[in-house]
């Protein structure tokens, strides 16, 4: 995925009932998230920012284990902190315990023999722990570990990291590692100018080509390499580098997550202060999620879900290293879009065509530009050629005076924000003054200019000099990664320009359905349809009238009551799938079949040796769309919630939308909106338009039911959630319910 959708925050469904009852509020609003503020089930709203400034810029360094031995990698590492050191201004303490001096520098046995404060201890040891108690005494800040042979080598190795991270929590420091390398020590330019990416990898050699963008004249901030993250984590760095005045823009490639909450905190302060956060995430495979777990003893979470809750937040996904590369450059150095039309400029007609097809296939507007700007267009292009997006100037205009003056007239149109020329190949001289004019009128213009350079030589002076050369422009090399750019570009800055934080939307305080649902829940065991429907109703979520009998004379009395016709279902804690065993009979209108059913259902589970609570007669409901609203837990991000296409379409088509809570009513709807089979509920073949605030209405219910149950409730299954006719409501004509 090259860009992302994003939606918009809003504040909430209106007030209105679906249900039997009052139902409780769906969201709680106007408290912004402060330190140590928690959400209803306990968990943390504030993301910590650790104070990293000295972790970056030490003063005083202890290098633990430092060499000057030919030979030994010890050596080169000691060589490599000594250059670094007197780059940033830092001074060097060598520490091991059988040596005088190093390089020259005096050396002490241990820590505790250190004569003044130290900021970052480097730790160049096979074992770190038993230094750990010797840093804390000596109250160093920061540590470095670079051992290896931890969590990424399996269960001993992640017991091993696990004491280690207990000794750092308890000492009060902080560990970068362990598993790293010396990626935050490289030699970063100073000379360049502009918003700077700050970049984050857990594998050091991942980053390299993100690092080496400064060869191209793109400023980098910062280098965080994560490693197995005992303590440190990607999150960390995220919510430290969000408030970075010189990050434009964060590059991430993570592997796997220590924690997702973590991971959504700080994705959420970097959208409120506006800085975009783009990542590659490993593990869209099962393949590559074992091989990341491998690497970094990592959890690389459900897939599904990891996308989800990274476009709730604004994290920008893309798949490929090179990708990261153009699309945090981009977002990092582009001022703020004025517009979000984009035109497409070309010497030719057939790569302004190519160009454009793939543009609008991605979800980019390029807007037909107006008959008066097309005529002021063809003073300088010939009339044959299409000049209404995208514009062809046929090749020869490009090459004189007449180039730049359809360049600048094409930017002062105000339904354009972005103006992509692609150079599909070098041809002096034409390309040269195409390329000059390109640079000169990005320098004059706030809006974005980006060109693609298709040449695969890319040592030409059009592209070495003039196009690298202006920090205005965007370059690119291939179309595909341009569209993608652009894209996240102008989402980014939609996404925050309406940004309000769901976490200061998080319910903080119970609700009064949580007692009544909490008698209903049996630890460790599944619910019967008919107590998970209470569960359902403690909620305010409108199930059918139904009466649980166990008689046949009942039965026919609870028929009387809901009122014929009636479904009547076995109803029993072991019992999944009722239909399949033939426990469900539909449309029954006499007392005699209602009598009939009952004996059939109560014969086939003793047969099949079910045990029953008893047999539900149900209402029949109307004809609707039939949905499938859920709750599962991801062993990232907790409690989740699922919307999609219900019945057996669920299982056949596999059309769901998942959400990480909390999230408010537009993000609910921009679930609906991801279903590929949502004209279904505008109404297809003569059916009316299903009633979609309250399907809505039922998603965000369900949200606050995970919320709050998070640590009693394992899965909810609502399917069919029959959608009815617009002003009609939703009805849960069966649900499933395992508690934790």
């Amino acid at each position: 995925m090259l860009g992302s959708t994003h939606g918009t925050f809003t504040t909430g469904l209106r007030a209105r009932v679906v249900a039997c009852g009052e139902a409780p509020p769906v969201v709680v609003h106007g408290v912004t998230a402060a330190p140590g503020d928690q959400d209803v089930s306990g968990r943390p709203l504030y993301a910590p920012v650790p104070d990293l400034d000295r972790f970056f810029r030490p003063e005083s360094v202890a290098v633990v284990g430092a060499s000057d031995t030919e030979g030994r990698p010890n050596t080169g590492i000691t060589r490599q902190l000594l250059a670094w050191a007197e780059r940033v201004g830092a001074r060097i303490h060598p520490v091991h315990p059988t040596r005088t001096t190093v390089f020259g520098i005096d050396c002490v046995p241990s820590v505790g023999a250190l004569t003044e404060p130290v900021d970052l201890a480097v730790l160049l040891v096979a074992d770190p722990l038993p230094v750990i108690e010797e840093l804390a005494a000596a109250k160093v800040r920061f540590a470095v570990a670079f051992a290896s042979g931890f969590a990424e080598t399996g269960e001993a190795g992640a017991a091993a990291q696990e004491r280690l991270a207990a000794a750092v929590r308890h000492s009060g420091l902080r560990l970068l590692g362990p598993n790293t390398n010396l990626n935050a020590f490289e030699r970063f330019r100073e000379d360049l100018e502009g918003p700077a990416v700050a970049l984050i990898t857990q594998s050091g050699h991942q980053g390299r080509p993100v690092f080496t963008l400064q060869e191209l004249g793109v400023r980098l901030s910062h280098w965080a390499p994560t490693g197995n993250e005992a303590d440190l984590e990607t999150s960390d760095f995220i919510s430290y580098f969000a408030g970075r005045p010189e990050v434009g823009a964060i590059a991430c490639y993570v592997e796997g997550l220590k924690d997702g909450r973590s991971f959504l905190l700080a994705a959420d302060r970097a959208a409120r202060h506006g800085v975009p956060v783009v990542a590659v995430k490993v593990g869209r495979t099962e393949t590559g999620a074992r091989t990341a777990a491998s690497h970094t003893g990592k959890l690389t979470g459900a897939d599904q879900v990891v996308d989800a809750a990274m476009r709730q937040y604004g994290v920008i996904r893309v798949d490929g290293l090179d990708q990261l590369q153009d699309t945090a450059t981009l977002l990092a150095r582009a001022r703020r879009p004025v517009a979000d039309g984009v035109v497409v400029y070309s010497i030719s007609g057939g790569t302004g065509a190519h160009f454009a097809d793939l543009a609008t296939a991605a979800g980019l507007e390029l807007p037909t530009l107006p008959q008066d700007k097309q005529d002021e267009l063809h003073q300088w292009i010939p009339e044959y050629l299409s000049v209404a997006n995208p514009v062809d100037n046929g090749g020869h205009p490009v090459g004189d005076w007449r180039g730049r003056k359809i360049i600048d007239a094409i930017l002062a149109d105000p339904s354009v924000g972005v103006l992509i020329c692609p150079i599909t190949g070098p041809f002096p001289p034409m390309s040269d003054r195409l390329a000059q004019d390109l640079a000169d009128a990005a320098e004059a213009t706030d809006k974005l200019v980006c060109v693609v350079w298709g040449s695969p030589v890319g040592t030409e002076e059009a592209y070495r000099t003039t196009l690298l050369g202006s920090s205005r422009l965007a370059t690119f090399r291939t179309f595909s990664n341009c569209i993608g750019a652009v894209k996240a570009y102008l989402d980014h800055h939609r996404f925050t320009s309406g940004y309000r934080s769901p976490f200061d939307e998080a319910p903080r305080t119970p609700s009064p359905s949580l007692r009544k649902a909490q008698a209903l829940m049996r630890p460790g065991r599944r619910l019967s349809e008919h107590a998970a429907k209470q569960l359902l109703r403690a909620y305010g979520i409108r199930v059918p009238r139904e009466q649980l009998v166990t008689s046949a004379a009942a039965a026919v009395r609870a028929a009387g009551l809901v009122g014929y016709p009636v479904v009547m279902k076995a109803s029993g804690a072991q019992l999944a799938h009722k239909t399949e065993l033939g426990l469900v009979k539909v449309g029954l209108t006499s007392a005699s079949q209602v009598r009939d059913a009952y004996r059939e259902l109560t014969d086939i589970a003793r047969f099949e040796s079910i045990d029953l609570d008893g047999i539900l007669v149900c209402q029949m409901v109307g004809r609707g769309v039939e949905m499938v609203v859920g709750v599962t837990r991801d062993e990232l991000f907790g409690p989740t919630v699922t919307v999609g296409l219900g019945g057996v379409l669920v299982e056949v088509l596999g059309d769901t939308a998942v959400r990480v809570p909390p999230f408010g009513e537009q993000e609910a709807r921009s679930m609906l909106a991801d279903l590929r089979g949502r004209a279904l509920l505008d109404g297809v073949r003569g059916a009316p338009p299903a009633d979609v605030d309250a399907l809505v209405e039922v998603v965000l219910r369900v949200q606050r039911m995970a919320l709050e149950l998070d640590g009693d409730l394992a899965e909810l299954d609502i399917n069919p959630l029959m959608v009815l006719p617009r002003g009609q409501g939703a009805v849960a004509l069966d649900a499933l319910a395992v508690c934790r």
